[in-house]
């Protein structure tokens, strides 16, 4: 049987799409030759793609997380309910929306580099959780997602046809991208038992540091601002560390 290229560089990484006005009235254009493929984070032996879908998924996660975020901060709402793109990964629900953020943009940093950087698990629930949280809203908000990708620094929207499979098939092209999920199954278990189950399926205590650290955090890294070019315009990072400044500010 004849093997296909991925969904992600099949219909993205290799094609420029003239000006078109589809049915839906979104269009794709594009003033470069070709995508960028020079992504070097990997996860497993595989190379997540620097392409327009993974700045599609990056950007839409991004934005509808900082919209929350900013009316929770102007209505002063704590329902205790978590929210956020990484509530999509069981075992990181209760990470703060602020450090989701960081989270983020340090794996968009990651993505735009030419060296080669091996993934964690917690590079491995952002790449998950904004590709199912940019899925999900494709179906539920079209036009909230047409609106931020028109909006973007990149001068180029596409299609939503097909788009929310596409974006699912970005995670699942990437091999063990969703061991990331396994952490939540393991917590009601016996300890030993939950050692050895890890162990089998290579989650090493070592793994799981940063997923653990994760959670204990509150306040944003320094240079948060830089981590976010070329993903958000530079209003959006000036409303981003608005947002979030105050927040990582308070103990």
């Amino acid at each position: 049987m004849k093997t296909q290229p991925s969904l992600a560089s099949r219909k993205f990484g290799w094609f420029v799409f003239e000006e078109n006005v589809f049915r839906d009235g979104f269009a794709l254009k594009s003033d470069r030759a070709a995508i960028s493929m020079s992504s070097m984070l990997t996860i497993s032996s595989d190379i997540l793609p620097n392409n327009l879908l993974t700045y599609v998924a990056f950007r839409v996660a991004c934005l509808d997380t900082l919209e929350r975020l900013t009316l929770s901060r102007q209505f002063e709402y704590d329902s205790g309910d978590s929210f956020g793109y990484l509530t999509e990964v069981p075992f990181l629900r209760s990470v703060a929306p602020q450090v989701q953020l960081d989270l983020l943009s340090a794996t968009w940093q990651k993505i735009q580099t030419t060296e080669s950087v091996v993934a964690n698990l917690v590079d491995e629930s952002v790449v998950f959780a904004a590709c199912e949280t940019t899925a999900r809203l494709v179906e539920l908000d079209p036009a909230q997602v047409r609106r931020w990708l028109l909006a973007g620094p990149r001068k180029e929207t596409l299609p939503l046809a097909g788009l929310r499979s596409d974006l699912r098939g970005l995670h699942l092209s990437l091999l063990h991208a969703d061991d990331c999920l396994l952490l939540g199954q393991f917590e009601d278990l016996p300890p030993f038992e939950s050692l050895r189950l890890k162990a089998h399926y290579g989650l090493e205590p070592r793994r799981c540091e940063a997923m653990l650290e994760a959670l204990s955090r509150w306040s944003v890294f320094s240079g948060f601002a830089g981590r976010l070019n070329g993903l958000l315009t530079d209003r959006e990072i000036r409303r981003a560390m608005a947002v979030v400044q105050p927040i990582s500010c308070r103990i």
